[in-house]
């Protein structure tokens, strides 16, 4: 039996090394027993042989096993070098291993992986300095208590963003410290170390306090995001009881007010929600595109139009549909018999998703996360317009209209009768039939598209 003790919990390097040397002596996993720091992961480790300094022979891994390694070492998982290292004598027979996604080892891995980043991204997020004045002038304290260990992983982050501060942030297993040029550990803290409050904390939490909008409130995934568990170290989250309380009267009261200045109809209503929808910050979407494209017609229309998102003329101009897929849809409702100026056009997403090509603007299609941030806009679309037909333009349409993902082919050539009353049709997006390369072909789809669109205004 073989142990290997290792001087730190999340040195990679120093596992990577006693990893091959004992690959390179063809040491089977089940005969080795891994030790990091005070950590043990058998009762009868101390009576275990020490393993000897074997040489390593040369051989070469996956440059993603290097990477999930590197990552695994900062689980707290006393099993984590086991499972690697057992990882490791397997790659070197069978290199594809790593997409085995079914491979209960693999999963496992990805899962201590996965908790990792994670756990780093809350430390970026939640770690909250004070001020505090020390003989060598201010420094900014922190207290944080990681899942892992994943301070020193991270520490690059904090010297790069806080380069010009002299900081300290204490945990329980570690501290580090940035003087402005240089990082130093210390032993770890405890909560007393830290101070617990400083005069721009009251600044702060009015400041967090008055940005809080209650249209924007999702308990399920501010708790999925922020968790209870950093919320003590954190002076803002003592609003957030009160805050959550009193979300949905603030809503309510916000939704009344806009109604109660209709004077007889939505207009005023509707600007004001198209006013709330330019400063719309739910979803990343808006930090790239030009403006929000909110949706237009009259707000007592018959029939609304719901497609995917604005294009890059869209983008530009402010306006849905007015790019080639628009300039085609204008063309179809026509021949349908359809007059767009009657009718309610908006989209499930208010922003342009792009990929960035030169000096073009490539459309990106939105994931389900940015469909449903938005789909607060559209739902409040629908309680001022209260359309009688919808039709949906695409998948993405379909998924806003309905509230769950949809096929075009099992949707189409069907009513579906919503859940505010109205009735719902599916059928193409515009932009799909400018993709089809054979002109008969897409004569053939084009008439198909004219006919859904006729069919669902029949009556209205």
């Amino acid at each position: 039996m073989r142990r290997i003790d290792l001087q730190r919990e999340d040195d990679f390097e120093e596992w990577r090394d006693a990893a091959r040397a004992l690959a390179s002596a063809d040491v089977p996993a089940h005969a080795t027993i891994w030790r990091a720091g005070q950590e043990t992961d058998d009762l009868f480790a101390e009576a275990a042989a020490a393993v000897p300094g074997e040489r390593a022979a040369a051989f070469s891994v996956p440059r993603s096993f290097v990477d999930l390694a590197r990552t695994v070492v900062c689980h707290r998982d006393p099993q984590r070098f086991a499972l690697l290292y057992g990882a490791l004598l397997r790659l070197r027979h069978n290199p594809a291993l790593l997409e085995d996604r079914a491979d209960p080892a693999v999963r496992r891995l990805e899962d201590m992986a996965k908790a990792v980043r994670r756990d780093m991204h809350k430390m970026r997020a939640f770690v909250r300095f004070r001020e505090v004045e020390t003989d060598e002038g201010s420094r900014f304290v922190a207290w944080f208590e990681p899942e892992h260990h994943i301070v020193r992983a991270n520490a690059g982050f904090f010297v790069r963003r806080f380069a010009t501060m002299r900081w300290s942030i204490l945990t329980p297993d570690i501290s580090i410290h940035w003087d402005g040029s240089m990082l130093s550990e210390g032993p770890g803290g405890a909560r007393a170390d830290a101070p617990d409050d400083d005069p721009v904390e009251e600044i702060w939490r009015a400041y967090y306090g008055s940005i809080f909008n209650p249209a924007r409130m999702k308990i399920g995934a501010m708790l999925k995001e922020m968790p209870k568990r950093y919320w003590k170290n954190m002076p803002e989250t003592a609003l957030i009881p009160g805050l959550v309380a009193g979300a949905q009267a603030r809503e309510r009261s916000m939704v009344e007010l806009s109604r109660s200045q209709v004077g007889g109809n939505g207009e005023v209503a509707w600007d004001a929600l198209r006013a709330q929808a330019m400063s719309c910050t739910r979803c990343p979407l808006h930090r790239c595109a030009t403006q929000t494209v909110f949706g237009e017609g009259p707000v007592d229309a018959q029939v609304m139009l719901v497609g995917e998102q604005p294009g890059d003329q869209e983008d530009i101009a402010g306006r849905p549909f007015v790019g080639p897929a628009g300039q085609l849809l204008d063309k179809a409702l026509a021949e349908a018999g359809i007059d767009r100026a009657k009718i309610y056009v908006t989209n499930a997403v208010k922003h342009f998703k792009f990929e960035q090509r030169g000096k073009r603007r490539l459309h990106a299609k939105p994931n389900a996360g940015e469909i449903e941030a938005c789909r607060w806009w559209y739902d409040r679309e629908r309680e001022l317009v209260r359309p009688a037909m919808t039709i949906a333009l695409g998948a993405t349409g379909a998924r806003a209209m309905l509230g769950k993902a949809v096929t075009i082919s099992a949707s189409r050539e069907k009513p579906h009768r919503l859940a505010d009353g109205g009735e719902g049709r599916v059928t193409v997006h515009p932009s799909y039939l400018l993709r089809i390369d054979d002109r008969a072909r897409t004569e053939e789809e084009y008439a198909m598209f004219v006919k859904d669109l006729q069919e669902a205004v029949q009556g209205f």
